[in-house]
Formats: structure tokens, sequence, C-alpha cells
């Protein structure tokens, strides 16, 4: 198989390449600086055609469209919630009209959402049938997923993976955490109650790798593992896996993460209980599917 991906410097793009050439899969990566290698094609999100030379994606069997900058990388100013919404949503739509035009087009569009569909779920659980929330990720997501149609009106097989809060020393949510966690002072936040919904790294890509080859499936499909825990519980987690003694009592209160890291801290303090109905019922199995085997597994990598 030969697949085009996009944001394959990131963390999950460079697992999951890694993880389809072992495989002896074809990869071909857009990259928006001059290409350093055979396997890269240059591109442009915001150009309106994505200023991609269609011929360099001819062949191509599928594509996963992984593209955008962190939510959790910086302080949400306005500039920055413009940032995550632009280095998504022209982007998404640019690709879909060039793969909708190749001659054949790709079988699969793998392309990127979140769980911050879902916005805050209180204390309901969710699967990929509950409607999108009012959140400003919400709204991102909405059009994100939306910005595909193009690929799908042509007839490519289009699924939107929604992935939780993907865990890995080398990115993301934990990645920020190790730190303070190795000190053993990592604080619960907010109240300590708010359910996080998560995957590991492992999961994740094997996850993308497993919608790529099951052409049965289409639209939303949750990227979580099916045991979502409470900030208490995951903090709990960690500690235990770095050795480091659980102090419930240390917190970070809500207004104080707020004072300090803006509205984008507020993502983590919603609940998220989001279920991988889809995921599940297709047969996918994980390979993590407890927080505590999700954080030994990738901790010792």
């Amino acid at each position: 198989m030969k697949v085009a991906i996009t944001g394959s410097s990131g963390m999950i793009g460079t697992a999951l390449a890694a993880s389809l050439r072992a495989d002896g899969h074809a990869v071909v990566r857009l990259v928006r600086r001059p290409p350093q290698s055979a396997e890269e094609v240059r591109w442009n999100p915001q150009a309106a055609d994505g200023a991609i030379d269609p011929d360099k994606l001819a062949g191509i069997d599928a594509c996963v469209n992984l593209a955008g900058a962190g939510v959790g990388d910086h302080r949400w100013t306005a500039s920055y919630k413009a940032q995550i919404r632009s280095s998504r949503i022209p982007g998404t739509r640019a690709l879909a009209g060039v793969l909708a035009k190749l001659s054949p087009p790709p079988a699969t569009l793998v392309s990127a959402s979140a769980v911050g569909w879902y916005g805050d779920t209180g204390e309901h659980q969710v699967d990929e049938s509950g409607p999108p929330g009012k959140s400003f990720l919400a709204g991102v997501c909405r059009d994100w997923e939306a910005a595909a149609e193009p690929a799908a009106d042509a007839g490519i097989r289009v699924v939107h993976p929604r992935s939780g809060l993907v865990l890995s020393p080398r990115g993301g949510l934990l990645h920020q955490l190790l730190p303070v966690a190795r000190l053993g002072v990592l604080p619960r936040f907010g109240s300590g109650t708010e359910v996080m919904s998560w995957i590991s790294l492992s999961d994740e890509v094997a996850a993308i790798r497993f919608l790529l080859d099951h052409g049965n499936l289409s639209g939303p499909v949750n990227l979580t593992a099916p045991d979502p825990v409470t900030n208490s519980a995951f903090t709990a987690a960690l500690d235990h896996a770095l050795h480091r003694p659980n102090l419930p009592w240390l917190r970070a209160p809500a207004w104080l993460l707020r004072a300090a890291l803006g509205e984008g801290i507020g993502e983590l303090l919603i609940n998220a209980r989001v279920t991988p109905r889809r995921l599940q019922e297709a047969g996918y199995q994980f390979r993590s599917p407890t927080l505590p085997e999700a954080l030994s597994a990738e901790l010792a990598r």
C-alpha cells in the first residue's frame, strides 16, 4: 500500500510513518518546507489547491491527514485560536479537493478530528452518535470534518478518527506532565473529578492502520481507550507508574489554572466520557485497554 501523510513530522505522524514502513508500505510525506528526500512532497495547506503537484501523489492508495497546530502547545490568545482553525480547515479542504481530482483517486482518506467534537458531556457517556458540543474546539472539529466533504463527494471513503488525549512521553499531555510527575509533585487539576478520554500512542497508530484496512468503516470513529478515567485517577496512576507518592491533597485550582494558562486549560477541565463503540464493534483489540497498562508500555519505550 502507498499512503500519503500530512502532519508526518508530528508525534502521531512520525510513529504512523515508521509503522507503515516497517511493514513494507510506501509512505509519501507532505511537508511545508522544501523536500529533503524522495518520499517528501511539498504542499501549502493555506493555498486553495494545496499547491500540490498531483503527479507526486499518483498511485497512492490512501491518505492520512494529521496536520494541525497543537491545541495544548500555547496559551490561547485570539491569534492562536485563529491558528488552530486555519491550520486544519483550509488545508483539509484543499487536500480533499486535490485527492478528488486524482485519476484514479485513493480509496481512503483518514482525516483527523478529536473528542473535542462532543464538548463537555457532564456525567453522560457518549459514542459517535453524540451531538457536537458548544465549545471553541467543538466548532473547530465540526468544520474540520466538514472540510473533507469534497473527497467523500468524489467517492473516496472518508473516516474521521476522533482522538482522545494521546499518551506518549514523546509529546502531548503526558510529555508535558512528566517533568513535574518525576519530581513527585504532580497536582490534581481543578476538582480532580473531570473525566479524561485517552488512548496510548501505540493504540492510536494501530487504530489508524485498522481504519485504513477496514473498508466498511466511514464517518466518525472514536479513538479512545474503553477506560476513561478521572483526572484524580490519572494522576494516581502516573504517580504509581513512576514510583512516586500519591498526594491527593495536592491540587491546582481551576481559577489558578485559568489565570496562568488561559482559555485553553478549560478543555482539560471538562468532562469528556467518550467510548470507542464503532472501533470495538468492528473488531479492534486494544493493546493497552487500561491506563496502568498504557502508562507502563509507553514509559518503557
